[in-house]
């Protein structure tokens, strides 16, 4: 069980300011702040669960959340930006992720375009940010991300068996408050665009790769290179005519 009073007494800074309630099973954060945010909850409102019964990924997929082994969070923004920036939500959690781990571990983890966090050839966390739009600015936005810290008991279901691991194989005490104060210190802190970029470029684990870009409408993809991310985090790719694109959004697999 997460112990709430424990995780609290864990952040410091702006991350002080943030109002916490932690669950041990919900449907799915992101889903229950959302409907927080459409009542008017407050900027810095987290929800924080143990267990998630219908948790959410990226296009609809499900995140598995089994209870006791991970932690789950979602965190409610009011950016006064434009909807170009929302990547930054994204990216900033990706790096903010990373550097959690990297303090309370002695893991190293990279970053998959967009959203994912991989340790050893494993996805280890993955990110939804869900925004709603006004008027070209980001009215809102739910950034949810999900920290597989120990390896399910019986381990990970066949079908995500091949891509999904854990921070760390043996449990212990109180890391996963550790982790999610660690990560809402770090998410916290204010930072310059070019600074995330910088962190999130230097734990990259695709540039120099190739990959297939997947179309998310059609299930299409095509492979390229990966020659860059740029100081707007977007894709740098050069495909198998020699074109160059900057990709601000999408898909890819990779063989890390």
């Amino acid at each position: 069980m997460i112990s709430e009073k424990i995780l609290i007494n864990k952040l410091r800074g702006a991350a002080c300011g943030y109002k916490v309630s932690v669950f041990d099973t919900v449907t799915s954060t992101n889903t229950l702040l959302r409907e927080m945010a459409k009542d008017g909850a407050d900027d810095g409102t987290v929800i924080i669960a143990g267990h998630q019964t219908a948790g959410r990924g990226r296009m609809g997929r499900r995140f598995y959340s089994p209870s006791d082994t991970g932690i789950y969070i979602s965190v409610l923004l009011h950016p006064d930006t434009d909807i170009k920036n929302a990547i930054y939500i994204t990216t900033h959690a990706a790096v903010s992720a990373c550097m959690a781990i990297e303090k309370t571990t002695d893991r190293i983890p990279q970053i998959k375009w967009v959203n994912d966090i991989f340790i050893d050839g494993k996805k280890v966390c993955g990110i939804l940010t869900e925004a709603v739009f006004d008027s070209g600015k980001i009215k809102y936005a739910v950034m949810g991300i999900g920290f597989n810290v120990y390896p399910p008991d019986g381990g990970f279901p066949n079908e995500i068996s091949d891509i999904a691991g854990a921070i760390c194989s043996d449990k212990q005490d109180r890391l996963r408050e550790e982790i999610a104060a660690e990560f809402l210190n770090r998410f916290s802190e204010c930072h310059e665009i070019a600074d995330i970029s910088r962190e999130y470029k230097k734990r990259s684990a695709v540039i120099g790769k190739t990959v297939d870009i997947i179309n998310t409408a059609t299930g299409d993809s095509y492979r390229a290179d990966v020659e860059d991310i740029d100081d707007e985090c977007r894709l740098v790719i050069k495909d198998s005519f020699g074109n160059r694109k900057a990709l601000s959004s999408g898909e890819i697999r990779i063989k890390i």
